[in-house]
């Protein structure tokens, strides 16, 4: 067998086994819904929902509102604390109005990021020291909106399932092509790579998988696990509570949040590349982990796209795979399952190419976002604090 069919073998074979997992995982993913507990409303317990903001003065009211109208469903005590992160562009004038309208919101300010630590990471623990004697904590993007339902939802997932932490996965709006290009890759990555029944129930910190977007935890787990004093140097800091949080023994996964919140992330190529840039760099462990993880997408999803265009039937098939598995991801989390999906390889090649380009920024030192340089600082020695 000559080595370039080898390939192309070899690849499909690769695209057919994620599309597998991806149905299987797509059948048994976890779904908030306020019925989950039967019989009952989500129990009267204290809630806190955490909102750092930086810089956020275009969607940081719409986002209030919605955050408003959803703990208002929530039957037991509630609050909302935001806390400006040194915001430069009205976003704390904006905060005042809004506390003003609404009585469940509570402004903190800010102070910078001491020595190791990252902006978020530091926003987070100031908002958690504050929570008081909250039993739920809900960590909440500016950019996101949650839906009516979508905190009781989430809680009584929590709670039914005997979670310590769900991260429901809010829908991805995408409008430019750039942006629908790679932003249905978020869903579809950890669908089609990982068994989520064995990451839900394994201790292992290298199945966790989460998104800061929406994050509701059990305040004595996060306890447990340190907090966000755990991930304070981490740019990827969802994802690495996640794994502090298995690493105490503590048990979380993400869930399908379709119809619990939605969130744009980025507007556009620029703002998107800056995005991507900042964090990249981080999500693969180190480069070695990065060369090896698109190698495989390269192989399992670009190869046999290529080899089709050459005759080969071995090659259509892997292609087609790869298609059907994105269209399958987004009729399930409101994305678009036609005609985006027939690009797939060149949202492979343009991942691949946003990897590259993280890498490239870390090494010159040129990443910031929202004005703050991107660093990795050390960890404290303990790797743990007090929330």
């Amino acid at each position: 067998m000559r080595p370039a069919t080898a390939l192309v073998r070899g690849g499909t074979g690769l695209a057919l086994a994620s599309l597998a997992l991806t149905l299987v995982n797509l059948a048994r993913l976890r779904v908030p819904a306020p019925a989950t507990v039967p019989g009952a409303a989500t129990p009267a317990e204290p809630l806190v929902v955490l909102l750092p903001v930086r810089d956020e003065v275009d969607v940081v009211e719409d986002c209030v509102d919605h955050l408003v109208a959803a703990i208002r469903r929530w039957p037991g005590p509630a609050r909302l604390l935001v806390l400006d992160d040194g915001s430069t562009d009205g976003t704390a004038a904006a905060l005042d109005v809004l506390a003003q309208r609404h009585d469940l919101v509570e402004v903190l300010l800010g102070s910078p990021p001491p020595p190791g630590w990252l902006g978020k990471p530091w926003a987070c623990r100031q908002l958690a020291l504050h929570a008081g004697d909250a039993s739920v904590l809900a960590f909440v993007d500016a950019d996101v909106r949650v839906a009516p339902d979508g905190l009781v939802a989430s809680v009584a997932l929590l709670r039914a399932a005997g979670l310590d932490l769900v991260s429901p996965y809010p829908r991805q709006e995408a409008h430019t092509a750039a942006e629908r290009l790679v932003q249905p890759l978020l869903q579809w990555s950890w669908l089609a790579t990982l068994p989520l029944d064995v990451a839900e129930r394994s201790a292992r910190p290298s199945t966790a998988v989460g998104n800061g977007q929406l994050l509701v935890v059990d305040a004595g787990a996060y306890a447990r696990c340190g907090g966000h004093g755990a991930v304070r140097g981490e740019v990827l800091e969802d994802l690495a509570l996640v794994r502090s949080l298995k690493r105490a023994g503590g048990r979380g996964t993400v869930v399908d949040g379709t119809h619990v919140a939605r969130c744009r992330m980025y507007d556009g190529w620029p703002d998107l590349r800056a995005g991507y840039g900042k964090s990249l760099w981080a999500a693969f462990g180190s480069p070695a982990g990065a060369a090896a993880a698109h190698g495989l997408l390269l192989t399992a999803y670009v190869v046999p796209a290529v080899a089709a265009l050459g005759g080969s039937r071995t090659g259509l098939l892997g292609y087609a795979a790869g298609v059907a598995a994105r269209a399958a991801v987004a009729r399930r989390t409101g994305g678009r399952a036609w005609p985006d999906p027939l690009a797939h390889p060149v949202s492979v090649l343009a991942l691949a190419g946003l990897t590259v380009d993280s890498f490239r920024g870390r090494r010159a030192g040129t990443l910031r976002w929202k004005g703050r340089p991107v660093e990795a600082p050390a960890v404290h020695p303990s790797g743990r604090d007090a929330w």
